[in-house]
């Protein structure tokens, strides 16, 4: 599943699923928690339930829920019972024993989806990003955010004035991504918040891309196409990657060589591989 972008779309506003998913979304991420208000949770999934017996298309249709621990969580599952979305998103996931938990529920409502779990959403959940490698329950990728952790800790923001993230977290996306990779999984960077900011939003992106993050989650469709391009190769990208993997083919045995100018060796192979992959 090529995942560069997942958008997400509150559950209680199905005038917009279509346009969403002709958005360019690689992934829409249905919400039925932060986005959709209390009052509001029984018509969300009476909508998302229609969206996924619907139709969908070649765009992937996640389903975020409410989090472990809440009534709202049971709710959401009998909603969905016997349906298969194409993942389902866990909020404020704490590692691997959280991951398992939602795989029976899901099991015993008839539910067959992999879990992407939103990895640090509080601050038990730091300690826990190492959990998910080996966990045993399909994934489909790893998730962090920025929001809900200072709420948790009662920080005042997690970001600069400038937007960049303060070192807590920093710290923590380092960690998120780190933990993706030990796991094998997508590492999906978290969302942007300002959707006005073009330029804003590119470096994000392009910074993301930069880091080893594969794919990103976006709030506004506005910002797929941005987001797609930070994580879709440059031709250019591609044809030194080739280069890469022809010269190593070229000669087995070395270790060390040569490429317009430049000493490659094992990561610059492993690299364009992973590159490539990609495409």
């Amino acid at each position: 599943m090529r995942l560069r972008s997942l958008l997400f779309v509150p559950g209680d506003r199905p005038e917009r699923f279509d346009k969403a998913a002709a958005s360019g979304a690689d992934a829409l991420i249905l919400d039925l928690e932060d986005a959709v208000a209390p009052a509001a949770k029984a018509s969300a999934r009476a909508a998302v339930a229609a969206q996924l017996r619907a139709d969908r298309g070649v765009v992937a249709v996640f389903v975020r829920v409410n989090p472990l621990g809440t009534a709202l969580l049971d709710e959401d599952l009998a909603a969905l019972g016997g349906l298969s979305p194409d993942a389902i998103v866990l909020p404020k996931a704490e590692g691997a024993a959280s991951v398992h938990d939602l795989a029976a529920r899901l099991a015993a409502v008839g539910i067959t989806a992999p879990i992407l779990p939103i990895a640090t959403e509080t601050p038990a959940a730091i300690f826990q990003l190492g959990s998910y490698a080996g966990c045993g329950v399909p994934l489909a990728g790893l998730t962090w955010g920025a929001e809900d952790l200072p709420a948790a800790i009662g920080a005042a923001t997690s970001r600069e004035e400038d937007g960049r993230f303060t070192a807590p977290y920093e710290m923590t996306r380092s960690l998120a991504l780190f933990a993706a990779h030990a796991a094998g999984l997508a590492a999906i960077e978290t969302v942007y918040p300002a959707f006005r900011d073009d330029a804003g939003l590119a470096s994000y992106a392009a910074r993301a891309a930069r880091d080893g993050f594969t794919g990103m989650m976006a709030i506004h469709p506005a910002q797929v196409a941005t987001i797609n391009s930070a994580f879709t190769p440059t031709a250019a990208q591609v044809a030194h990657a080739l280069a890469v993997v022809a010269a190593f083919e070229a000669a087995p045995g070395a270790g060390v060589l040569q490429l317009d100018g430049r000493m490659i060796d094992a990561p610059h192979l492993v690299q364009a591989r992973r590159l490539l992959a990609r495409v």
